[in-house]
């Protein structure tokens, strides 16, 4: 069994990104993983430029290196689709050039990125990288340690600090940390993929169609590589309970009916099965952290409400994590109330953002409201500028101070 400072569950974008910049700064750590990488991941495959500043923050040359990577596409904006039909087209940079330009965002499968970063990973002789491991849930020493024992209950680490990343489905943040499932703050989704779709953007523009049927949430269409694209839904789980929808059902019957999706959908081939999968939102402040562990990602409950998007936020939770984790050390102080610290931090940089998320995800609440902010956003270049900036890594908090930006939101042009 080994004795280390810091174990880490799960080694998707969170627990990855914890391990690397933890290697950064010198400090080992063990990192673990029931899969066996590269391994699929039921997700939208959409990078956010949230996620390219995150990999610049790890390593300077590796935007560059995914930029170069067959697997993706580079996406330069949103089509969104209001639930009248509206389209409104947000580029993610105005006026841009391909040519010159690097592109905001990408699209790539979760199989590919995951394993771009576990591939960094590996590089690295600071991080003791175990995969196929299937850990049980770990158990707290009366020192404060965590065991960590396989599934067949071998003691596998007995670790100062725990670094949980393991997931939506976290045993340890529901049985240790209290998370609950709430329908009123999880999205219950499905996702396909499918080739010969038409009239996909020339620039690879990801769509989001707010369809009344699925509202609060949205169908969308994300192009890849090879003429694939990702296709899926994803619904308020209180909602799906109320309106008792069968996501499975209707999204068959969505692509085969809908006046803007029959036509592109009618000689496309799906590729594999559909596939579900259920998201802990951000739309609710949870405590991240306890006595001797962090959560991260998806464990901790920091999916966008609105767009759905968890990499990029799981990797700033990473960052975080493995700046608190050397604090921790460097203080020998593992106590929830020092590590409460790690919370502090993540909802600095991700608080605003996930409340403002929350009000244009209660705006679905309202259809005709949002017709009209479809509307309206044609001639509102705050308006669209915002709706961008969801998806960018542009700081938002100085003017979501500003009581002016909202008049602005609203009226502005």
């Amino acid at each position: 069994m080994l004795e280390t400072d810091i174990c880490i569950l799960g080694a998707g974008p969170g627990g990855a990104t914890a391990a690397l910049h933890l290697a950064n700064a010198g400090h080992r750590c063990l990192l673990l993983d029931k899969a066996t990488f590269p391994r699929d991941k039921v997700c939208g495959d959409a990078l956010s430029g949230k996620v390219i500043n995150e990999l610049r923050r790890i390593g300077e040359a590796l935007p560059a290196q995914l930029a170069a990577d067959p697997a993706q596409v580079p996406s330069w904006g949103i089509d969104f689709y209001a639930p009248n039909g509206r389209k409104l087209a947000v580029p993610f940079k105005p006026h841009y050039n391909k040519a010159a330009d690097r592109a905001a965002g990408h699209i790539i499968k979760r199989l590919d990125f995951d394993n771009f970063l576990i591939e960094e990973v590996r590089r690295r002789s600071e991080i003791d990288f175990r995969e196929g491991l299937d850990a049980a849930l770990p158990e707290q020493q009366p020192d404060g340690r965590w065991l960590v024992r396989d599934a067949a209950g071998a003691p596998v680490a007995l670790a100062r600090l725990l670094l949980v990343a393991n997931g939506a489905q976290s045993g340890f943040a529901r049985l240790v940390a209290g998370h609950a499932l709430e329908p009123a703050h999880h999205c219950a989704g499905l996702r396909a993929y499918y080739r010969g779709v038409q009239g996909l953007h020339a620039d690879n523009f990801i769509e989001l169609h707010f369809i009344q049927d699925f509202l609060p949430g949205y169908l969308w269409v994300f192009p890849l590589p090879n003429g694939e694209a990702n296709v899926g839904v994803g619904m308020l789980t209180e909602a799906v309970s109320k309106k008792k929808v069968n996501l499975r059902e209707r999204l068959a019957e969505i692509l085969q009916t809908h006046p803007a999706l029959k036509d592109r959908f009618a000689g496309a081939e799906r590729l594999g099965p559909v596939r579900g999968f259920g998201l802990p939102l951000g739309s609710r402040r949870r405590v991240l952290s306890g006595p001797s562990y962090l959560l991260l990602g998806d464990a901790a409950s920091l999916i966008d409400p609105f767009t759905g998007e968890g990499i990029s936020h799981a990797m700033v939770s990473g960052r975080h994590a493995a700046d608190w984790a050397g604090r921790a050390l460097a203080a020998q102080d593992f106590s929830a109330g020092f590590l409460r610290g790690y919370d502090a931090a993540v909802y600095n940089r991700l608080g605003q953002e996930l409340r403002l998320s929350r009000a244009m995800q209660k705006l679905l609440d309202y259809p005709w409201l949002f017709n009209f902010v479809a509307n309206r956003a044609a001639n509102n270049p705050t308006l669209a500028e915002t709706l961008s900036m969801m998806f960018l890594d542009l700081d938002m908090r100085e003017r979501l101070r500003q009581p002016s930006f909202y008049l602005k939101l609203l009226f502005g042009r």
